[in-house]
């Protein structure tokens, strides 16, 4: 890994638009979210209280911008316009009636009204905050604030596929890029129940993150100076069509390996976010002169060691949860290499690093959410046998098998996110 990739990221600036892109895009991750969740199969939260919460989101985007950003009711109101317009993607199921290609009338002026709504309550958001502002004197860094949109809609959508792979439901739609000879866009809300919800709704958060991505590269192909970031964006748009295709090809050729792939190069995906976050990062950009330390090498070299490690496990993971079969070499790599290197690795950058509490925070990050793993395993193994045996509900099992499968993805972007800064923090001696 070349240190010159490392350089500090020189970026243009795109005023007022990054702003508005970001919180429309933020507040609209922020409502999937709210829904998604809420309408869990084994939530169902009542509709007014999901309706408040959703409207609720809308003000606070607008809020955020104003009082943050510094942004105007104008600005408040742009950013709804973005989000009324993406939230189509859901509503539109709205349009559809009972059978494929038949549209209900009176939901057509419900659509614009509902973008309206956005508009409207995005704005007055805005100008409540706007009124209160805490804006920074060096301003804030929407190129890098959009980045972490686009990871966090990912890791929506890793727990969305991650409920779909322990629920079973890959193939409770099993016609594609169609659902049930529907559009994508236009299936009925109402028929998007037990299964079918999980599946579904991971089809639709898939076209949210591939649109964030898009629209990520764009951003960063306007504003960052640097080649081989512009590049580092725009591989992430091939790589999350490949994504869509393999989900797509999955469940029209009922591939299990497929299925494998899929979910591992998710969280391949999610980490390659990650890291481009970072490197859009304000602090990035500030860091001066790496810290010249005898152990950087060796850092460097154990960092690079644990992603490869981890992949593995990751690999090994994904083909216990789709085959069933592979659990004692995905215990045995675990817990003799991957859990041992992490922590020590987390400890090393949490000790050894007294003139860069930055590093010393990322490794006790490390050391966290590696012990979070490995208790959530554990809870998986129980469950899930205690679920087979009958003597425990199938929502404790989805729910902690899911978890450990979310955790292990965070597990690779923190890792990654270690060793960028380790590259960029420290050096070996000269």
């Amino acid at each position: 890994m070349s240190p010159n990739l490392f350089k500090n990221v020189a970026f243009q600036d795109l005023t007022p638009v990054a702003p508005v892109v970001t919180v429309g895009f933020g507040t609209t991750v922020a409502m999937w979210a709210v829904g998604y969740f809420c309408r869990l199969p084994a939530i169902l939260m009542p509709s007014p209280i999901v309706l408040a919460l959703l409207l609720g989101c809308l003000f606070g985007g607008g809020y955020v911008l104003g009082r943050v950003g510094g942004a105007g009711t104008f600005a408040g109101g742009a950013a709804g316009l973005v989000t009324g317009v993406l939230n189509l993607l859901i509503l539109g199921s709205l349009l559809a009636g009972d059978d494929p290609g038949r549209v209900i009338p009176s939901a057509l002026w419900w659509l614009p009204g509902s973008i309206l709504v956005s508009v409207a309550l995005a704005a007055t958001g805005a100008s409540v905050g706007s009124r209160q502002t805490t804006a920074r004197p060096e301003g804030v860094n929407w190129l890098s604030a959009f980045a972490w949109v686009a990871v966090s809609a990912t890791a929506l959508l890793l727990a969305a596929g991650g409920l779909v792979t322990s629920a079973e439901a890959g193939l409770a739609v099993d016609d594609w890029p169609t659902s049930f000879g529907y559009n994508m866009f236009l299936y009925p809300l109402s028929k998007m129940t037990g299964g079918v919800y999980y599946e579904h709704a991971h089809r639709l958060l898939g076209a949210l993150v591939g649109l964030t991505t898009v629209v990520l590269a764009l951003v960063v192909q306007t504003t960052a100076k640097q080649g081989w970031i512009k590049l580092w964006a725009w591989l992430a748009v091939p790589t999350v069509i490949v994504q869509g295709i393999l989900g797509g090809i999955r469940v029209t050729d009922r591939n299990l390996a497929l299925a494998m792939v899929h979910g591992v190069l998710a969280q391949l995906f999610f980490a390659g976010l990650v890291a481009l976050a970072v490197f859009t990062s304000s602090r990035w950009s500030r860091s001066g002169e790496p810290l010249r330390r005898a152990t950087a090498g060796t850092d460097r070299s154990m960092g690079l060691v644990l992603i490869a490690f981890t992949v593995a496990q990751l690999v090994l993971g994904a083909s216990q949860r789709h085959f069933k079969d592979l659990l004692l070499v995905h215990l045995v790599l675990g817990l003799s290499i991957v859990v041992p290197l992490a922590l020590f690795m987390g400890v090393r950058a949490w000790g050894l690093n007294i003139g860069q509490p930055f590093l010393q925070r990322l490794g006790q990050a490390l050391v966290a959410v590696i012990s979070m793993q490995v208790l959530l395993g554990f809870g998986a193994l129980v469950v899930t046998s205690a679920a087979d045996a009958g003597a425990l509900s199938r929502g404790w099992d989805l729910s902690i098998a899911t978890a450990h499968q979310w955790f292990g993805a965070i597990v690779l972007a923190l890792t990654v996110v270690l060793v960028c800064w380790n590259y960029k923090l420290l050096a070996p001696p000269e």
